[in-house]
């Protein structure tokens, strides 16, 4: 009869339990976190909870100075920020805005590593803002989000983004301070439109002065 090996079964048990409980505290430490970023308050209404969420990818179409103001608030709370593929991104407009520089990464011109640059930083920025300048694949979109959970952080890209939570678009816009042929312009209201993954969740609109006279952005007083 075939001996009973107890001790190296006891072994291969140990074993196993030591991964299962590897594997378990891996889960819990890249477990969604659905805590809130600091979020400018012109744009709460117009994303879910109020607030940019850690993990998530937001698309803002078009926009530079919109997609500027989801970076504000946290930037102003002291969180590192990033800027890949946006060489229109000006540092002047965005000290205006609230942005401290001295916690801003700037990438104008990364080429063809855009998306390499933009992982890489979100492991030490909170909120990465990227142009995307190529083809985005699935797997791509699952390792950055995997990232940006891990490391607490959120993806704002300027223009299209697969599977992004919330798309916003500048849906109408008029500018005031120009009078009969003279003048200067002081300040731009807009409508902005938010829409959920997919087109899932209904639009919802909110009216900004992007920006308003002292430059700042916020939410706009209804027109009589």
């Amino acid at each position: 009869m075939r001996r009973v090996d107890h001790l190296g079964d006891a072994r291969a048990a140990l074993e196993r339990i030591t991964s299962l409980r590897s594997r378990v505290a891996e889960m819990e430490s890249t477990r969604v976190d659905t805590e809130g970023l600091p979020t400018a308050e012109a744009l709460a209404p117009l994303l879910p909870g109020g607030a940019i969420r850690v993990g998530g990818s937001y698309a803002v179409q078009e926009s530079v100075l919109l997609a500027m103001t989801m970076l504000q608030a946290a930037s102003a709370a002291g969180a590192w920020c990033a800027v890949v593929g946006v060489p229109s991104f000006g540092v002047e407009a965005a000290a205006a805005a609230g942005i401290d520089l001295e916690r801003l990464v700037l990438v104008p011109d990364p080429g063809d590593q855009w998306l390499t640059v933009t992982a890489a930083l979100a492991d030490v920025a909170q909120i990465v803002l990227t142009r995307p300048l190529g083809r985005v694949v699935p797997g791509d979109v699952s390792r950055l989000s995997a990232r940006l959970r891990q490391r607490g952080g959120a993806l704002v890209a300027l223009g299209s983004w697969p599977g992004a939570d919330v798309t916003l678009r500048v849906t109408r816009s008029e500018w005031s301070g120009i009078g009969d042929g003279h003048g200067f312009l002081t300040e731009r209201r807009v409508t902005v439109s938010a829409a959920g993954r997919a087109g899932a969740a209904r639009p919802v609109d909110a009216e900004l002065l992007l920006p308003a006279a002292d430059g700042t952005v916020r939410a706009a007083v209804p027109a009589a």
